[in-house]
């Protein structure tokens, strides 16, 4: 039997159409300028926002999984967040072209159609953001134009992350997390303890336990270098294509980001890395020739 029986599909649409939406997805662009390149730089952002999306949902489907102690599952599923980071990043390249006279003349007549915004005004980057761990309340701030954003982001900056739910599942499995880690004020910033960092030390340093934990390790960090890399190529970006203007709130759009690149995600499997495995013993960073 035909997967599209008569009547299933709307009329004047074709299956396809219908289930893609392609007839309202292609009205979503409309430029404000006379540049040539302004759909480019719309269509950019705007994929930008359907990654992030994904990405939030992809996020929440692991979180549900390792709640219910499915590592492998969990591991497809953030496995599947690295894949989304590779044509995330390369949207980049869609607008590598633009020069800061092709921005501005997008941005001013932006500015003379809707107001003067900023980029922190992305409510889905932000939500991506509080669930990867990196927690800053006082971004909240700019969403007071929009309520029901303000009240979600809200509720997401008060529930555990992903990483506070990798914590907690490996807390179950056995390894020593603390209370004071696990049980906390998840509104604060994530402080980074040696005993998480001792944590991530055995998963790599026993070969005996199971090669998923450090499967989760590695796709963990396999996130954090693809939000990393999206971060770094914005600074660059931004100079390419603002240079040392003022940005966001009178501050220079330069300096702002260019702080933001020390946001990793995950922290004691990153600083853990220094102290797993055994370094050779002629290793010259180890044992240093003394001065005479």
């Amino acid at each position: 039997m035909s997967d599209t029986e008569p009547g299933i599909t709307p009329a004047g649409h074709t299956p396809y159409s219908a289930w893609i939406q392609t007839d309202v997805l292609h009205t979503l662009q409309r430029p404000v300028s006379n540049h040539p390149g302004e759909h480019a730089w719309i269509t950019s952002v705007q994929v930008s926002e359907l990654y992030w999306m994904l990405i939030i949902r992809e996020i929440e489907t692991a979180q549900r999984q390792l709640r219910a102690d499915d590592l492998p599952q969990a591991c497809r599923t953030l496995e599947r967040i690295v894949a989304h980071h590779v044509p995330l990043n390369a949207t980049w390249k869609s607008i590598a072209w633009m020069t800061p006279t092709d921005l501005l003349s997008i941005l001013s007549r932006a500015v003379e159609t809707y107001g003067k915004d900023t980029a922190l005004q992305g409510w889905t980057y932000r939500q991506m953001v509080y669930l990867l761990g990196i927690r800053q309340e006082e971004h909240l701030q700019h969403f007071t134009p929009q309520p029901a954003r303000w009240q979600q982001l809200n509720q997401v900056l008060s529930e555990p992350s992903l990483y506070d739910d990798v914590l907690a599942y490996l807390d179950r499995a056995g390894f020593a997390v603390p209370a004071a880690v696990r049980v906390r004020d998840y509104r604060q910033p994530y402080v980074p303890t040696t005993a998480v960092e001792q944590v991530w030390r055995d998963i790599y340093g026993n070969a005996a336990l199971s090669p998923d934990l450090r499967r989760l390790g590695e796709t963990l960090a396999d996130i954090a270098e693809g939000f990393a890399e999206w971060k770094h190529l914005h600074l660059m970006a931004t100079r390419r294509t603002f240079g040392h203007r003022a940005a966001y709130f009178g501050t220079e759009g330069i300096a702002w980001l260019r702080p933001t690149l020390d946001e990793l995600p995950f922290p004691e499997l990153w600083s853990a890395r220094g102290m797993i495995g055994d370094p050779p013993a002629a290793c010259p960073h180890m044992h240093k020739r003394e001065r005479t």
